[in-house]
Formats: structure tokens, C-alpha cells, sequence
């Protein structure tokens, strides 16, 4: 069992996306292998947990190795071309049988209430309907793809209404032509065009291992779309496994689905370390940087100050009131990351002396080592050159070896302009650094 104060800080941390996930729209997609796993009632378990804190919850999912074993307690081989499924009409009824049998286990799960479950007191709603239209894939090469089918249509309206009257929808890989056939369709593919169609903020795409590069073996943490295709096209041979749900995130993302999450659903509780956790378990695709480097807004104030306070109380950053950051938030610079403030610096410009002060260089004490440190003074750096700026200062008390490393002298209050000596306070006896802008 965590320690009290450990699962207080948890707790403390885990709020600002308690927030920020209320009332949004997630999809999440899981293969058939999750529901044959002994322990997929703690992933249950976990959906109905998000649902409690108020997401938009859409859960589709797989049924591939049902199928499988279905043909083969009837002796009949599973057909594939290409990586994808050739339904035959026998094929078909084991698909019927395995999404049903599927969607009611599910359901089930999702309808505990017993009180030594996660969801006593909860009642549940689940919704499921003929929400995908879909068409046949046809004949392809001289191959005939039987009843395998692609989606032609979301009714992302009925979803709403049913999102709306607080139910968790969950959805077969199963799609309907309007002549009343069934097609039998990807999961992976279904997941995403339920997301593109909710305009969802995230897309969550449980895997069967993690996303690692195949040349260190290291998990991947994030990647823009255009790396990711970068990285398909250098990795070719790249089992399905991968692939598919890598091909999957980039194509939602570039959608306009905000962020795409791939999560080992192997580990337990991953799903609620990805969503509320600063660092998350996952590897995340999204069309934007997840970490970026930025001109501060008015909205950041209350991450700045929140991240500069620990250092305040400690002596190391001199004592900034809000109005005064509010005032100067025009020479603020931010390193945001998924939405939270994690390192800032200031630039401060004294044009009489064209020279400008760095101030208030803060990392938040997870996100150290990386060298975010070094890019916001880089960044500001480049920032001073660009505005015809001279010299530049530091005033520290405890990291002045740190600034020495990147360039700077140290000096004395002589070499203060006589603008900038109003800022320096003999109480924190700060040592004054500069360095020259080439």
C-alpha cells in the first residue's frame, strides 16, 4: 500500500486531468486477446472508473481470436490476403456469433455493481446499435474478399444521443449496408472513423505489446505524424502488430483527433497511468509536438507561478507577485507539455543599455536532466540577438556555476548598467553573471 503522503501527492498531480478529461469524448479500442486475458475485468473495471469521472466513453472492440477458434472447431482454415480477413459465408457466422457472444460479456462485466467490485453503487448504461454502415471490399488483385467490408459511415449522431444520455457505447466490429448485409470489419479501422466522426478528443488503442524502436528495443514515448510516417517507412517489415495501430494513430490524428494513444493493455492499471499520470505509460502520437517550447500567454500565469513557487519558498528565484508576471508576460517563454507549464524563463529588455536580463529559469524537478534548462536560455539567447541586444545578465544565488558552464563571467555590481540596478536587492547578495551576444 502507497504511503499517505505518497497517494496524496498521486492524487494532487492526477487532478489537473481529472479536469481537463471531464466531458470529453474518448474512444477506446481493444482486440478479442483482451477478452480472453483472466484479468480483463480490472480493464473493465478501469472503464467504468473513467466513465464515473465524467469521460465520453466509446469502447470498441476486437474479436479476431474468437473467430479463429470458432473456424477451427469447425475444421475450416482462416483465409487472409494481404493481412486482411477473406470472410466466406461460413467465416461470417463465426464472426456473428463471436461479436455477440463478445458484446454481451462486456456488457456483463460492465454491469457489476457488487460490493467488493470498483463499481459497487454504480449503475452502468451500456448502448450498443447498428452505428456503422459499411460496404464490401470486394475483389481486389483477382482475390475475393467474401463478406469483409470497410466503413462507408459513421451515425456519429446517434452515438451522441447516446453519450448524451450518459451510456457507455460500445460497438462491434460489425458493419450494415443499407440492403441489409453484414460485413465483417476491422476493429482498428472501426475505432478510428468512430473517432474522426466525434471529432473525439483522444483515441486510445490498447496494444498487445509496446511501441519500441526495433533498433535499441527502447519504447518510443511520443511522436508527431510526420515522424511516425517517417518511422513506417524506414521500418517496412514492421509485424501487424505494430503497424496496424501505428498506421491507425496517424491517420486520426492528421484527422483532427487531438492526441492518439498507444497503451500496452498488458500492464495492469496502464490505461489509468497514460491518462493520469504526468508521463504516462504509452507512446502518444499527435499531429502537434507533445512538448513545445513558446512565447508565454495570460493563460500561463497560473502554471508559472505554480511551477516557480517551491523555488521561491527556497530562496532560489526572487518572489514575483501575479501582476507583476501579468505586466511582463510578453518577455515570458514556456516549455508546455500536454497542457501543463513545466519550465519558463524570462527576458527582460533594457533598451538604454540594449542589453537584457535573464529571469525566473525554472524546470519542474520531474522534467530535469533533459536539457530543457539549456533550451529556454538558448532560446532566449537567440531572442536577445534577434532584438539587437548587446549583453545579457543573470543574477543567481545558488546555479551561478550553471550559467558559467553555458558562457557567462561573472562580474559585480559595477557592470550593472545603471538602469538595471534597481533590480538587484542587496538582501539576496545575487552574484551578477553576463555574457557578450555575438
Amino acid at each position: 500500500m502507497l504511503p499517505a503522503q505518497s497517494f496524496v501527492n498521486w492524487f494532487r498531480d492526477s487532478s489537473p486531468y481529472i479536469h481537463s478529461h471531464r466531458n470529453k469524448t474518448f474512444v477506446i479500442n481493444f482486440g478479442g486477446e483482451a477478452l480472453l486475458d483472466p484479468d480483463f475485468d480490472h480493464l473493465v473495471h478501469d472503464f467504468a472508473l473513467l466513465k464515473s469521472l465524467g469521460i465520453r466513453l466509446v469502447l470498441v472492440h476486437g474479436i479476431r481470436p474468437q473467430i479463429d477458434e470458432r473456424l477451427k472447431k469447425l475444421d475450416a482454415p482462416a483465409l487472409f490476403h494481404n493481412n486482411l480477413r477473406i470472410t466466406s459465408e461460413l467465416a461470417l457466422q463465426c464472426v456473428k456469433e463471436a461479436a455477440g457472444t463478445a458484446r454481451v460479456e462486456v456488457e456483463a462485466l460492465l454491469s457489476l455493481g457488487l460490493a467488493n467490485t470498483p463499481m459497487a453503487g454504480y449503475g452502468l448504461r451500456v448502448a450498443s446499435g447498428n452505428f456503422v454502415t459499411a460496404k464490401p471490399i470486394g475483389v481486389i488483385g483477382g482475390v475475393d474478399y467474401g463478406h469483409t467490408g470497410e466503413v462507408r459511415r459513421i451515425d456519429g449522431s446517434a452515438i451522441e444521443r447516446q453519450l448524451d444520455q450518459d451510456a457507455v457505447v460500445l460497438i462491434s466490429p460489425i458493419g450494415y449496408s443499407p440492403s441489409g448485409e453484414v460485413f465483417n470489419l476491422s476493429a482498428e479501422q472501426v475505432a478510428t472513423q468512430v473517432a474522426i466522426a466525434l471529432r473525439a478528443e483522444k483515441l486510445i488503442l490498447l496494444t498487445e505489446q509496446s511501441f519500441c524502436d526495433p533498433r535499441s528495443g527502447q519504447q518510443i514515448l511520443q511522436m508527431t505524424t510526420a515522424e511516425a510516417g517517417d518511422f513506417l517507412d524506414r521500418h517496412p517489415d514492421l509485424p501487424n502488430i505494430v503497424s496496424l495501430p501505428l498506421k491507425a494513430a496517424i491517420q486520426c490524428s492528421n484527422a483532427g483527433v487531438g492526441r492518439v494513444h498507444l497503451v500496452d493493455r498488458r500492464t495492469d492499471g496502464a490505461l489509468l497511468l497514460e491518462l493520469f499520470t504526468r508521463n504516462g505509460v504509452g507512446t502518444l502520437i499527435s499531429a502537434t509536438p507533445f512538448e513545445e517550447l513558446r512565447p508565454a500567454t495570460l493563460n500561463d500565469i497560473g502554471g508559472i507561478l505554480e511551477l516557480i513557487k517551491p523555488l521561491e519558498q527556497q530562496g532560489i528565484l526572487a518572489k514575483r507577485s501575479r501582476e507583476k508576471i501579468e505586466m511582463e508576460i510578453a518577455d515570458y517563454i514556456v516549455v508546455e507539455r500536454d497542457g501543463l507549464v513545466i519550465g519558463c524563463t524570462a527576458l527582460h529588455h533594457d533598451e538604454p543599455s540594449r542589453s537584457g536580463v535573464i529571469a525566473c529559469l525554472a524546470v519542474h524537478p520531474d522534467y530535469r536532466g533533459g536539457s530543457r534548462g539549456s533550451r529556454l536560455l538558448d532560446h532566449a539567447y537567440a531572442k536577445a540577438r534577434q532584438s539587437g541586444l548587446k549583453k545579457i545578465y543573470a543574477l543567481s544565488t545558488q546555479t551561478m556555476h550553471w550559467f558559467i558552464e553555458r558562457g557567462f563571467s561573472q562580474s559585480d555590481l559595477t557592470s550593472l548598467p545603471d538602469s538595471l540596478k534597481s533590480l538587484y536587492n542587496p538582501q539576496r547578495n545575487s552574484k551578477i553573471l553576463n555574457k557578450k551576444i555575438d
